[in-house]
This record gives C-alpha cells, sequence and structure tokens, in this order.
C-alpha cells in the first residue's frame, strides 16, 4: 500500500462559473440495490435534463468492475460505496485519484441470517413487551451457532460485498462489540481472515440469498433488497440493521475520477444538483414519493427486484422475522438530516476501520486522516451546487446546513457506545477491545506491537 500526506490545499480543485456543461452526454455506473435511487430518480424525474445532461444509466455486474470502469474513462462517474474513493485515493487495492461530490445515502443495510443460525440465536434472546426479540441483537447471540458450526468441523462463514464496503465494516463492528474477533487483513495477506472467529468473504448482493440458501455461508451482510428478499423466500432472517450498528452510517456515495472534475468542473456540479433534488424529492414529505420510487426501482433496467420486497425498506417499515414488521423510516436516509452533505468525519470513520483491521497496515497521524479526508470528499463542490439550486429557486436555503469545518460533532450512537470524534481518529481506536490501535501491526499472521 502507498500512503501519501495529502494536503488540503491539494484537494482544491477550481470551480468555474455555471458557464454551460463541458461534457454533456455521460454513463454512469450502479450497481442493482435501492440506494441506486438518486441515480433513477435523477433521470425518469428529468433532473439530469434540466442540468443539459443527456444521462445512460449502466448496471455493473460487482463493485470492483464499477471501480475499474470509472477509473479507465469507460464511465464517466458511478454509485459508489463509501470505501472505494478513499480506499483507491490511498492505493488500497486498484489504485486512482478518486473524489466524492455528495453522499448518496445513509443506512439501508442489515445482517441477515440462515433459519438454522436463527433457530439457533433465538432461545437465548431477550423480548420485549410484545414478545418479540429485543433490539439491537447483539452479536453474542451468534455464539451458540458459532459452536454449532465448530463441532461440526467447520468456521462459521458469513458474507459482505467487497472488502472496503459499510458492509464490511458494519458487520466487523457489530461482531468486535459482541466480543467476536472477525479477523485482520495484512500486506502480504488480504483475505481478512487473519486470527479470525469467523470467516468473512466477498459474495456479490444479487448472489446473497441463493448462497446463503445453498449453505455455503451462514450469514450475510448487504443493502436492500437483498435481505428483504430472504424472507420473501423463507430461507433467512434479517437480525440488524446498519443504523441499530451506527446511526447515520456513511453507504453510498457518488465518485468520480479527480481528473474527470478538473477537466470538467461545471458538469460536475451539474450532476450534484441533478442528484441533490432527487434526494430531496426521495425524503419529500416524509416518505410520500417512495410508493412511487419503489416502482421505479423495480424495472429491470434498474433493481428488477419484487416491488413489495423493494417496498419493505423503501417505505419506512423493516420485516425481521417473518410477520416482525417494525417501523424504520431512516432505514434508507437520502436528504433528511443533512444525509447528501460529504462530511470529512464520515470519510474519517471509514479510514478508522480500514486501519482497525489492517487494510490500512501502519499507523498514521491524525492530519493524514483529515488530509485524506478532504483530498476526497468535496463539501465545497455539493455546497456550490446547492447554492445554484437556492438562487434558482429549486431548493431554500433552509434544506441545507452548510457545515463549515465538515466534521459531525462527536457522538456515541454505536451499538458499544464508544465515542466517535472525527477530529481525533487515533484516540478512537484507541477505545476498542478488538482491533489495531497506536503501533500496533500483523506481521506473520498475529498483532505486534
Amino acid at each position: 500500500m502507498r500512503h501519501l500526506l495529502l494536503s488540503a490545499a491539494l484537494a482544491g480543485l477550481p470551480l468555474a462559473a455555471p458557464a454551460g456543461v463541458e461534457k454533456d452526454m455521460l454513463t454512469l455506473g450502479f450497481i442493482k440495490l435501492t440506494d441506486m435511487a438518486p441515480l433513477a430518480i435523477a433521470r425518469e424525474k428529468g433532473f439530469f435534463e434540466d442540468e443539459g445532461l443527456t444521462v445512460t444509466l449502466e448496471a455493473q455486474s460487482n463493485w470492483k468492475v464499477l471501480l475499474d470502469r470509472v477509473l479507465s474513462g469507460e464511465i464517466d462517474g458511478a454509485h459508489m460505496l463509501a470505501g472505494q474513493p478513499l480506499a483507491s485515493t490511498i492505493g488500497y487495492g486498484t489504485a486512482g485519484a478518486l473524489i466524492a461530490p455528495i453522499a448518496l445515502d445513509l443506512n439501508g443495510n442489515a445482517i441477515t441470517v440462515s433459519n438454522a443460525v436463527w433457530d439457533l440465536m433465538k432461545p437465548g434472546l431477550a423480548l420485549d413487551g410484545a414478545g418479540r426479540p429485543r433490539h439491537p441483537i447483539p452479536a453474542s447471540a451468534l455464539l451458540p451457532a458459532i459452536e454449532d458450526a465448530a463441532d461440526r468441523g467447520r468456521m462459521f462463514a458469513m458474507g459482505m460485498v467487497f472488502p472496503v464496503s459499510p458492509h464490511n465494516y458494519e458487520l466487523r463492528y457489530w461482531l468486535a462489540a459482541g466480543g467476536i474477533n472477525p479477523g485482520f487483513y495484512a500486506p502480504d495477506d488480504t483475505s481478512g481472515q487473519i486470527g479470525a472467529d469467523v470467516l468473512l468473504s466477498v459474495t456479490p448482493p444479487p448472489q446473497m440469498p441463493a448462497t446463503l440458501e445453498a449453505g455455503t455461508i451462514d450469514g450475510y451482510s448487504v443493502g436492500e433488497p437483498w435481505n428483504q428478499a430472504a424472507v420473501a423466500k423463507g430461507i433467512g432472517v434479517p437480525v440488524i440493521s446498519d443504523a441499530a450498528i451506527f446511526q447515520q452510517n456513511p453507504e453510498k456515495v457518488f465518485g468520480l475520477t479527480r481528473a474527470f472534475a478538473e477537466e470538467n468542473p461545471n458538469t460536475v456540479i451539474a450532476l450534484t444538483k441533478a442528484l441533490i433534488r432527487a434526494q430531496m424529492w426521495l425524503d419529500a414529505g416524509d416518505n410520500a414519493n417512495r410508493a412511487e420510487a419503489v416502482e421505479i426501482l423495480a424495472r429491470p433496467e434498474y433493481v428488477g427486484a419484487d416491488a413489495a420486497v423493494i417496498a419493505n425498506s423503501m417505505t419506512g417499515t423493516f420485516e425481521y422475522e417473518r410477520g416482525d414488521i417494525r417501523d424504520e423510516p431512516d432505514f434508507n436516509l437520502f436528504f433528511r438530516g443533512n444525509a447528501a452533505f460529504p462530511y470529512y468525519s464520515d470519510a474519517v470513520w471509514t479510514l478508522t476501520q480500514m486501519r482497525r483491521w489492517g487494510q490500512i497496515a501502519t499507523a498514521m497521524p491524525d492530519e493524514w486522516y483529515d488530509a485524506t479526508a478532504k483530498a476526497v470528499y468535496r463539501p465545497d463542490i455539493f455546497t456550490a451546487a446547492a447554492q445554484q439550486l437556492i438562487a434558482e429557486g429549486k431548493a431554500a436555503g433552509a434544506d441545507f446546513d452548510f457545515d463549515p469545518d465538515g466534521y459531525r460533532a462527536p457522538n456515541a450512537t454505536f451499538i458499544d457506545g464508544v465515542v466517535f470524534d472525527g477530529t481525533r481518529p487515533n484516540a478512537y481506536l484507541d477505545g476498542f477491545a478488538i482491533g489495531l490501535k497506536g503501533d500496533q501491526k500483523v506481521v506473520a499472521g498475529a498483532v505486534a506491537n
């Protein structure tokens, strides 16, 4: 891995006046998940067209293909995992300078286990007043299933969508909070399974239910509609949503290369404006437009899943065990609560998890986290786009909180109650019982100081 101390000055790109877009015909990539909704809505509602853009949306087979095609210029930008532009910029995996001018959504994932695993978990769970399992369910409830797998001569296995995905970090966070070691990465071993109590591996999102049903994995962490698909098929039970692991978890961003942004600054602002309008539409009126969004997303050119399954999470509820339907209006947050603003602290949180599990192999100073976040996340572009929308009467100033320093206030909205202060990432890492901290590194398959 190459680590560069990226200066804040390097992060700034020139933002030209709105003199017309430089490139008006664009191809954007996405994965078939409900949180690609801002792209679909911007296209279907004419928001791209309003900005002088003709946009083709292309589904990609997996996250690596999507990333590679953006970096090669085959597509102009994409719906990306929050960790992808950060990892590429620091040289973890496929290297390349990417930026993220807007967060596409917060939350939106869950962890699902097979029926057999649920049968082993459920007897040990506390119940609420209605006789349902009390949430949030801790990862320690998995221990009987982990022991059962060991008794049968194998390790408990779970799927996640990509090594630098929020799904991976959420799953690892949940497991570690329950005293279960999810394993470490090292420069010479990128499996992420060093010292693990359970085995985590990559499975593309649409393949999760079938892989679970085949018994290849015992559970998975994925976005929608693939948790609700397991419920509909009767093959699994979601046990926790990512909002219960980390409220307002950074999930997807819109990513494109730094070179594209430098060459096409007006085009990037136009894209950001269209996506902001789509996000506003998605969250308007307490999700009043979500039923229409479900119909659009169900089309084969977008997510292509059953509308009823998509609706379970998109319209403000989420089904856990069959019949256990709970209100979760913020399961997918697109705009409310300043969800679209690309906070530096969200980038720093993702980087801390990369360091915690060894993807960042050596200790880095707090200043490195700040500089890296500012090289990738671009609230300046977001703010310029939003201010144009306000000037055009397409949004109101009260709709936005243009956070002056780009950092959320310290918060403890995590399942383990650990306080995260994005300005003090190393102190945050020091607060965990499981995970790398200080000068620790993984050497010869073990954590060493």
